[in-house]
């Protein structure tokens, strides 16, 4: 069965709201007329210029907070949330419209996601109390849908991790893992039976009540790292909701700042931070070492582009001391569906050589990563 191929006049009216400019001026003959002019009006007020050979770059738009509002009301009725999240970060970027996100009704006017909240954050000391309710409110929003699309699925995977990190010597039949067990038993091997005597049993049993892992997430605050920061605290809040983690939220930049006691609320966490500044990962590690009183039974995430601004090799130092006492210690160049940033790949190899190798990682693959972790098993880390 053939797909249905657009018509002559679908693929120039298609090609007329790609390029824009005057009727006839982009070289396609096609005139818009209704939605369809509606629609190229909205793009041109924001990609005029870049459609037309750079002239006029955005002047349907300007910095009107009316004007505004309105372009923002008219691109949610023409473009599905994906594309309207995507135009309202390029007029944020383009036209240098920040600052009107200080404005209450600027804020209920936008479709909300992880990158406008990385903006409001950005802005957060600038933002007068006027706007400060509203902006929590739209970061909630962002925050309790990422909880719900995270949440069951990091507590269950972690649930299952720690339950087979409590490994037993005479386990029941049903919490036999067998893989260990043959692995374990090979010099048992009988050619003659073509099987392997169970001498020793390896299994794992339900892990009990109370803490059995500790858990120290170490972000980075930096601009750059934004969308990793909001990510992140979500995590830190699901992982402070399971009873058998206790679990550390540590932000740095040039100066450490612990949230730990706001986990309950990864919007207080998300306010608390500050993004901008320098880095000095040094420093956030040296607390984060002094906070650990059970090295086998700890894991340590640190989330960064690696541009250190304080003692290199003091902070690889930490890390091989981290990793010699038994710590497991994970290197996340980002936590977000962006992929890798730029980041320090002199950093990076260092890390990989102390058995510590620095990827990007997705928020869905994120409680896989915690699982191997805490299990002590090979990360999974994507192909580049």
């Amino acid at each position: 069965m053939t797909s249905m191929q657009p018509s002559a006049d679908e693929r120039l009216r298609r090609w007329r709201l790609v390029l824009g400019g005057e009727p006839g001026a982009e070289g396609t003959g096609c005139v818009l007329t209704g939605q369809d002019a509606a629609m190229d009006g909205t793009l041109g007020a924001l990609y005029g210029g870049a459609r037309s050979g750079g002239k006029d770059r955005g002047a349907g738009l300007g910095a009107s907070a009316p004007s505004v509002a309105r372009w923002l009301g008219d691109i949610r009725t023409y473009f599905p949330s994906s594309v309207v999240q995507v135009m309202q970060r390029d007029a944020i970027e383009r036209l240098g419209l920040a600052t009107l996100l200080l404005e209450p009704e600027m804020l209920e006017a936008v479709e909300a996601d992880v990158h406008l909240v990385a903006t409001l954050l950005s802005l957060n000391k600038a933002m007068p109390e006027t706007t400060r309710e509203t902006a929590r409110a739209v970061v909630r929003k962002v925050v309790e849908d990422l909880e719900k699309r995270l949440a069951t699925r990091t507590r269950a995977t972690l649930t299952g991790a720690l339950d087979r990190s409590a490994r037993i010597s005479r386990p029941r039949h049903r919490d036999i893992d067998w893989d260990r067990t043959i692995r374990a038993n090979l010099k048992n091997y009988l050619p003659e039976y073509n099987t392997v005597v169970p001498e020793r049993l390896v299994g794992y049993g339900r892990a009990a009540r109370g803490v059995k892992k500790d858990v120290v997430l170490c972000i980075d605050q930096s601009g750059s790292m934004a969308a990793s920061v909001v990510h992140a605290s979500v995590f830190g809040a699901v992982l402070a909701s399971m009873r058998s983690i206790a679990t550390r939220l540590v932000v740095f930049d040039t100066a450490v700042v612990d949230l730990t006691d706001q986990l309950d609320d990864p919007v207080d966490v998300l306010f608390g931070t500050q993004l901008g500044g320098g880095t000095d990962i040094n420093r956030a590690l040296a607390y984060c070492q002094s906070q650990i009183t059970r090295p086998a039974d700890t894991v340590v995430v640190l989330i960064s582009d690696l541009y250190e601004g304080g003692i290199r090799d003091e902070m690889l130092k930490r890390v091989a001391a981290m990793k010699a006492s038994g710590v497991q210690f994970v290197a996340l160049l980002a936590l977000s569906d962006e992929g890798a940033p730029a980041y320090d790949r002199d950093h990076a190899a260092a890390l990989a050589a102390l058995g510590a190798p620095a990827f990007a990682c997705t928020p869905d693959l994120f409680p896989e990563v915690m699982a191997a972790a805490i299990e002590r098993r090979p990360l999974p880390i994507p192909e580049a």
